[in-house]
């Protein structure tokens, strides 16, 4: 067994091979020095390891580059511009976040990151992002999809002043927004949706994100969709990012599907936000294991060209030993230290490796360079990433976080939060960049430091636009280019309008077949994309996945168990259906890209993403945040919804709360549906208004149940069914008026259902009438967040216009045609409800699924939670009696008479 010097071993190749490579090693050692021999070795363990020898991958190779000094590619760039043109940036960077801290205190910002991530952004912007200017015009391909570290954004705004893209009145808005549109802090297409595509800064989304967009983007081209084979993915990830559960999670799909459009930049500058990644590791070698036994194809670039001529020279192999048996830690304090503590340290304890460098002055022994600010070693990764076949690279550079600010910012454990520079450190940045002639000292003497960017006409402008224009323009930039959708024909809703007679059916299974309906529909059917995180068969899907099939770029390459039966299970290199697997993150990432899709790719979907309700909003909220901030379009289904009707899961599977948090993103429109109708209106209704001509950048969340009862129909009357339709929209409609037979004098109340609560409140209106003569009419709450949305902005407009008659909520017009108490049950907290509870105009109460979940029969729940029938009507009458409606004593006897404990402790406390 070898070993590669760090502690990994590495597989024993073929030994016909090994004889056939390791005859003449030793004369390799003697001609060429043993640093070209090592790469042969290394090539040869690569063949072994594509050639699936019948042992262990190698993990990681050693600390050195993987494309060796003699393998690296002409540059074909002017160098000497590009360095200066990357001073410009990078000082603007700086002096941007310095003014902006200068003229308000605490506003924030990087100065950091992007200074160790500057040169790999920039061999991107001049040899190899593709921008969207086509043969068609400006605006009109995709283009390079490039996903921008959080924290780096001042490198981006600073390149699109010198590029003359922003002035400096931009450049003064940085995190200024409140007032006037300015630049905001991170990548944001939600405030910046002409520049900014993709948000990255909540940490591990933009790598799982950007596998996701790769993933989709075959897809698309799999389904004749849209050509996006001359497009790449690129994601620019911190080293530390690496810690969070999303970066990790998509890692095996881009490996699985051989998705060699996607390119992962990690900026390994051996920093998190407080201090080292692995102070006492070596974190490029543990990503480069990870990233390998994913399926990813691998290049480091360790370290830059001032290395190359010692390498050659460790003919005894002692400085690639040292640089394998150095920990990140010690290379941190290194980058702090003169050269001659750099020779003490790191050269000093084998006297080979002391006169490896004995022709070498501690000034030069302090510049040897890491290989992520090396234009070279990076163009020659960034090239063959973009040439190889078959898997997905990441490109693992090595940097120094603060790199150029100077020796008090420079890799020092605060860096990430320092925002401000005294004169004496712009002085040093500023001639560390060589920009004295544009820079005087009586400059920065000015209370603000000034921009800088090339003059027009100079080497610098010209050269920048020419790269630029021959990329296909600038970049970032969102372009929306999608027409609107045709409208699905009505048929595709007829099933669910019509109602199910006596037949039960559940919400969640009328949801499935009208998503059938509307992938056959022949205007968007093509253009609908289910996606599931592997529950298909739980949320009644199996009928799409036979008929139009799972999408799996390899096609189905096995008999599956079932494919004898009309409903079986069916991969196809076209299929439609995205079916993640069991990653909530996976799922979410194809609905992110989907539902972006409209932008990204100029082609509109209506992407419909099917997840347990519990696991939505509660476990990737984050995610549907950045999708929000992204302006996605989409429905998101949250099934089995409800915290009594998935009745056996008990308290890990219940939700009675995503609805309460969805209504926490500002992009979500948020439905609580009863009946199959409801369903079909809101979806009808979404899809219009998210692929129409005035397309709104939001998406719908509907809870779907498990609980089949027989669905109504909506009414035949045309203006009765206009009403209803609506109501449903708008978020409220009365489903049943009062019974007739009770008379004028009979106290009455309101009673509101959502979801699957609308049957206790239908046998509370029974047991109310037939046991107290109470008139309870009943209403359908389709959605507490959207009439909490009316009435805010009802309530906001009349502040802001006391000159004017006050306008009414919808919530407040709608009950004012009724008297008495009204009460509110679903299957939700009574924190949803009670969302619209001061602009009801009347007494109030909810009653709700408040407390963790239990396993028992739904009955049996209900009661436990207090939203029975029983209990619908205890609070009615309640009210009712605490208005002078009825006889006092009522509610006291009816607690009796409904079989209800009333010392039992409350749900929520036990």
């Amino acid at each position: 067994m070898l070993f590669d010097g760090v502690s990994h071993q590495i597989p024993d190749p073929d030994p016909d091979e090994t004889a056939e490579w390791l005859a003449g090693f030793d004369d390799v050692v003697r001609t060429e020095g043993r640093t070209r021999a090592r790469y042969l070795l290394m090539r040869l363990l690569e063949r072994a390891r594509q050639a699936q020898v019948d042992a262990p991958v190698a993990v990681s190779t050693p600390y050195v580059n993987t494309i060796p000094a003699d393998a690296e590619p002409y540059f074909p760039g002017d160098e000497a511009l590009e360095r200066s043109i990357r001073a410009f940036v990078r000082w603007n960077a700086a002096v941007m976040v310095v003014r902006a801290n200068m003229r308000a205190e605490g506003i924030g910002g990087h100065l950091s990151t992007y200074a160790s991530s500057a040169a790999l952004y920039e061999v991107g912007f001049n040899h190899f992002f593709r921008g969207k200017d086509g043969p068609d015009g400006p605006g009109t391909v995709p283009g390079d999809l490039v996903y921008v570290q959080g924290h780096a954004s001042p490198g981006i705004y600073a390149r699109a002043f010198v590029e003359g893209r922003l002035d400096e009145a931009d450049l003064d808005r940085f995190r200024t927004e409140g007032d006037a549109p300015g630049l905001s802090s991170y990548p944001h297409p939600r405030l910046m949706p002409g520049f900014w595509e993709f948000p990255t800064v909540s940490m591990g989304l933009g790598p799982a994100n950007a596998i996701a967009q790769a993933h989709l983007a075959r897809y698309l081209d799999a389904r004749g969709l849209a050509d996006t084979r001359s497009s790449r993915i690129w994601s620019f990830v911190g080293d530390g990012e690496f810690d969070e559960p999303e970066t990790m999670a998509l890692l095996g799909l881009a490996g699985r599907e051989h998705l060699d459009n996607c390119t992962m930049v990690v900026n390994c500058n051996l920093q998190r936000l407080d201090g080292p990644v692995r102070g006492d590791g070596k974190v490029i070698q543990e990503l480069e294991s990870t990233l390998r036994g994913a399926g990813w194809n691998v290049i480091k670039v360790v370290w830059g060209r001032g290395w190359d001529e010692l390498l050659a020279a460790d003919v005894d192999g002692v400085l690639l030993a040292r640089m394998g048996e150095t920990v990140d830690g010690e290379f941190q304090y290194l980058s702090t230290q003169p050269g001659a503590v750099i020779r003490e340290r790191f050269f000093g304890p084998d006297p080979r490796l002391a006169a490896l460098v004995a022709h070498l002055s501690d000034a030069e022994l302090q510049a040897l360079p890491r290989g992520g600010h090396d234009y070279g070693k990076l163009y020659a990764a960034y090239r063959a990433a973009v040439e190889h076949e078959g898997a997905p690279t990441a490109i693992l550079a090595k940097t120094i976080k603060g790199w150029t600010l100077g020796p008090d910012i420079e890799a020092r454990n605060a860096t990430h939060q320092i925002k401000k520079m005294t004169p004496a450190q712009l002085r040093t940045l500023r001639d560390r960049l060589s920009l004295g002639d544009v820079l005087p000292d009586d400059a920065l003497e000015a209370h603000l430091p000034p921009y800088v960017r090339p003059a027009p006409g100079s080497p610098e402008a010209a050269y920048l636009a020419e790269r630029r224009r021959a990329l296909g323009g600038p970049l970032p930039r969102r372009v929306v280019r999608a027409a609107p959708l045709p409208a699905p024909r009505p048929e595709a809703f007829a099933d669910l309008l019509a109602g199910s007679g006596t037949q039960a059916v559940s919400t969640t299974m009328a949801f499935a077949r009208l998503l059938r309906n509307l992938v056959r529909d022949p205007g968007i059917g093509r253009r609908v994309v289910p996606i599931v995180s592997d529950e298909a068969r739980t949320f009644g899907l199996e009928a799409i996945i036979s008929e139009v099939a799972i999408y799996a770029p390899d096609g189905q390459r096995y008999t599956p168990v079932d494919a004898g039966l009309a409903l079986h299970y069916e991969e196809r290199a076209d299929g439609q259906v995205l079916q993640e697997g069991l990653s909530e993150a996976a799922a979410g990432g194809a609905f992110t890209a989907a539902a972006t899709s409209y932008a990204t790719w100029g082609e509109a979907l209506v992407p419909c993403y099917l997840l347990y309700s519990m696991f939505s909003f509660q476990r990737v909220g984050d995610q549907l945040w950045a999708l929000g901030d992204s302006r996605g379009r989409g429905f998101l289904l949250g099934c089995t919804a409800g915290r009594t009707t998935l009745n056996g899961e008990g308290l890990q599977h219940q939700d009675g709360h995503s609805l309460l948090l969805a209504s926490t993103n500002p992009a979500v429109v948020a439905y609580d549906p009863a009946f199959a109708y409801e369903v079909a209106v809101l979806v009808e209704d979404g899809i219009g208004r998210m692929t129409g001509p005035d397309a709104e950048d939001r998406f719908w969340y509907l809870t779907l149940y498990n609980e089949s009862y027989p669905m109504p129909a909506l009414p035949a009357d045309a203006h009765e069914a206009d009403r209803v339709r609506r109501g449903v929209v708008d978020g409220l409609y009365r489903f049943a008026g009062a019974p007739d037979d009770l008379g004028p004098g009979a106290p009455s109340a309101t009673v509101l259902f959502s979801g699957t609560a609308w049957q206790a409140a239908a046998e509370a209106r029974r047991l109310l009438a037939e046991g107290w003569g109470v008139a309870t009419d009943l209403w359908s709450a389709t959605s507490y967040q959207v009439l909490r949305d009316d009435a805010l902005a009802a309530e906001r407009w009349s502040r802001l216009h006391p000159d004017q008659p006050a306008r009414v909520p919808r919530v407040a017009a709608a009950l004012a045609g009724g008297t008495g108490p009204v009460v509110a049950v679903s299957d939700s907290m009574r924190a949803v409800p009670d969302m619209v509870a001061r602009w009801a105009g009347r007494p109030w109460t909810s009653l709700g699924t408040d407390g963790f979940g239990r396993s028992d029969t739904r009955e049996v729940l209900r009661r436990w939670f207090e939203t029975d029938a029983a209990h619908v009507a205890l609070a009615v009458l309640g009210g009712l009696e605490a208005s002078g409606a009825v006889a006092p004593g009522t509610a006291a006897d009816a607690v009796g008479r409904l079989g209800i404990d009333p010392d039992r402790p409350p749900p929520w406390q036990a």
